[in-house]
């Protein structure tokens, strides 16, 4: 029998804050806001202890046949993949190595995964978009090349401001993978008009690709000043990383509460583990 294994993790909607993308340019796709996320502790088994019952050792990347890749097929069929099945994938040496933490999970928060969360087998494939993280499992299989679906190729890839739907080529970039490290406030709206006095600002950081986050700092000034925001955790709530228990996959909760002027920009930075943050840039996505 194979040992189970709890992960803390964050999976996020790849779209996540694609109305806030919208506004410096149009992008297609759902107008999501700053909620397309959720933690969770997810059960199951890892993907490189079930691979290696097969023959596959930890820390392949590539096997004597030639697989690179790990495809998850699902049950569910989309128009986009012309009635076939959804499917994505992930490097062969990312789903061999324990470290990476991929799950077949048939737990969530200590219950069964529900249908909507997809029961009865998913894939969780912790730090990378939840576009990979496929639900409602039918089959995996081992590929020499990435998986030729549509949502890794033809969607959820980065291109430059230069690109539009008029010229683009979906070949020259590769499918995206680990999110980036960020920080949203939640408890204001952009442009929102507050009294002068008392603020609580609240919100969530979280980084991909097992970075973690190392703090949250808060600027009510622009940017030229900048205070470190504490963390916090409800009561009862454990999958929520907090000061003491900080998961490399979870998002972080933050707050602070301070004295705001009449005008002013309110802006969150959140640092990795690694000591990098996020720079303010301008991107084009799918």
């Amino acid at each position: 029998m194979l040992p189970k294994y709890n992960v803390t993790a964050t999976l996020q909607c790849a779209g996540n804050r694609r109305t806030a993308m919208s506004i410096t340019r149009k992008v297609k796709g759902v107008g999501w806001d700053v909620s397309a996320i959720g933690n969770a502790v997810w059960g199951g088994a890892k993907l490189a202890d079930i691979l290696e019952l097969i023959g596959v050792p930890k820390l392949t990347s590539c096997t004597q046949s030639g697989g690179k890749h790990i495809e998850f097929v699902s049950v569910d069929k989309c128009e986009e993949e012309n009635g076939g099945p959804y499917k994505a994938s992930i490097p062969l040496s990312q789903a061999t190595n324990p470290e990476a933490d991929v799950l077949l999970a048939y737990e969530m928060n200590g219950e069964p995964l529900n249908r909507d969360h997809g029961y009865p087998l998913r894939v969780i494939v912790p730090g990378v978009i939840g576009a990979r993280s496929v639900k409602w499992l039918d089959s995996i299989n081992i590929i020499a090349e990435e998986c030729q679906g549509f949502f890794m190729q033809k969607d959820y890839k980065m291109f430059p401001p230069s690109v539009d739907w008029g010229n683009i080529n979906w070949n020259t970039r590769k499918p995206q993978m680990d999110f980036p490290v960020q920080s949203v406030i939640c408890s204001l709206e952009d442009m929102q008009s507050i009294k002068p006095g008392k603020v609580r600002i609240s919100g969530y950081a979280v980084s991909g690709g097992g970075c973690g986050i190392e703090r949250v700092d808060v600027s009510i000034d622009g940017g030229k000043t900048w205070m470190e925001a504490t963390r916090f955790q409800k009561t009862g709530i454990p999958y929520i990383a907090d000061g003491i228990s900080n998961d490399k996959w979870a998002w972080v909760l933050f707050e602070l509460t301070v004295d705001i002027p009449q005008s002013t920009e309110i802006i969150a930075k959140a640092i990795q583990l690694q000591m990098c943050n996020l720079k303010r840039c301008k991107i084009f996505g799918t």
